[in-house]
């Protein structure tokens, strides 16, 4: 699952001393933002509360900056400050501490992903990397099975711990002396960590089935349904809807908890809300953790302009969509959507 190599492979040589200067320090730093920002991502699976944790920890390492003096390389110093600032917003949160257990024997009766209310979608266009391979030796490169929604959602569950050492192991590629010496535990404490971690995921993860058969151009395929699942949203047509989504599909919405399982209970709710009725859809399609998204206008009352009401984020397998993940226009800036169209 790793996408980085480990610390010891990628990490940059750097200077004893940091700089002195405030603005050649940030200089220093903002070149791992991006790559920080999708860390905090995973740790807390909200956008904003990333974004807001990444401007915590750059203000922390300006503060502790005489802590990396001798000779401490800066990318694991920089992780080990986002870390921290993370799993203090997650203490701080009472929807976090509510769905999170605390302690190893809470982990049976920990709640499932349709209380993750925070989730909150990443544009594709932010994770590609910031430079190519060959000339910028950390340019990230995310895998797809690391930043989907469905992952997203499961490793809310883990313990704070059990969260982070899944995250610096698996995903990052650390070893396991380097996760124990970031999160201040001992290495077998990291090790058994991460077998809960991973027996929590096989738990709730739904399978990993291939998304289309065998020999099927992917890129055509996605396209041409993503094209039908556009039309019958415009057109309010529940046959194309019944040959693009699957029987058993899943549909959530946060911040509301809970979920709706089945595409005729999908469609009921649908309906229930206004589509084919009130409803007067125009969309434009996006990406969002490496999966297609659309994003959803209603027509104003102008009968003119379209407003912006939803981003919905689809999980394909085995050619037919599984789930359906809906946001609310809040996530449109991040995305670069125009509100109206």
């Amino acid at each position: 699952m790793s996408e980085y190599g480990t610390m010891s492979e990628s990490d940059e040589t750097t200077a004893v001393n940091p700089p002195a200067d405030e603005a050649a320090f940030t200089a220093l730093i903002e070149q791992h933002r991006r790559e920080l920002h999708i860390h905090c991502y995973r740790m807390l699976g909200s956008f904003d509360d990333a974004e807001d944790a990444v401007q915590d920890a750059f203000l922390r390492a300006w503060r502790y900056r005489e802590s990396r003096r001798g000779g401490v390389s800066l990318r694991p110093w920089l992780y080990q400050i986002a870390t921290n600032a993370c799993l203090d917003v997650i203490a701080r949160d009472k929807r976090r501490t509510a769905v999170t257990p605390a302690t190893e024997a809470d982990e049976a009766v920990a709640p499932n992903v349709a209380e993750i209310t925070w989730l909150q979608p990443y544009p594709d266009a932010l994770l590609e990397p910031a430079a190519p391979r060959e000339t910028e030796p950390d340019a990230i490169v995310v895998t797809k099975e690391t930043i989907e929604l469905a992952f997203l959602a499961v490793i809310q569950l883990l313990t704070p711990q059990q969260r982070a050492t899944l995250i610096l192991r698996d995903v990052l590629g650390w070893s396991a002396k380097e996760t124990a010496a970031l999160l201040d535990a001992s290495v077998a404490a990291v090790n058994g960590a991460l077998q809960r971690a991973r027996a929590t995921l096989r738990r709730h993860l739904p399978s990993r089935k291939a998304e289309w058969p065998a020999g099927v151009d992917a890129t055509v395929a996605e396209r041409e349904l993503v094209r039908k699942f556009v039309e019958a949203s415009e057109q309010a047509d529940t046959k194309w809807f019944a040959s693009v989504i699957r029987e058993d599909a899943v549909f959530r919405m946060p911040p509301e908890p809970g979920e709706t399982v089945g595409r005729d209970a999908m469609m009921r709710l649908w309906m229930e809300g206004g589509f084919g009725t009130t409803m007067r859809l125009r969309c434009l399609t996006t990406r969002a953790n490496r999966q297609p998204a659309v994003a959803f206008y209603n027509l104003g009352k102008d009968d003119t302009t379209y407003e912006a009401m939803a981003l919905d984020v689809i999980r394909i397998e085995e050619g037919m969509i599984t789930e359906v993940i809906t946001f609310a226009p809040t996530v449109f800036e991040d995305f670069g959507l125009p509100l109206t169209i």
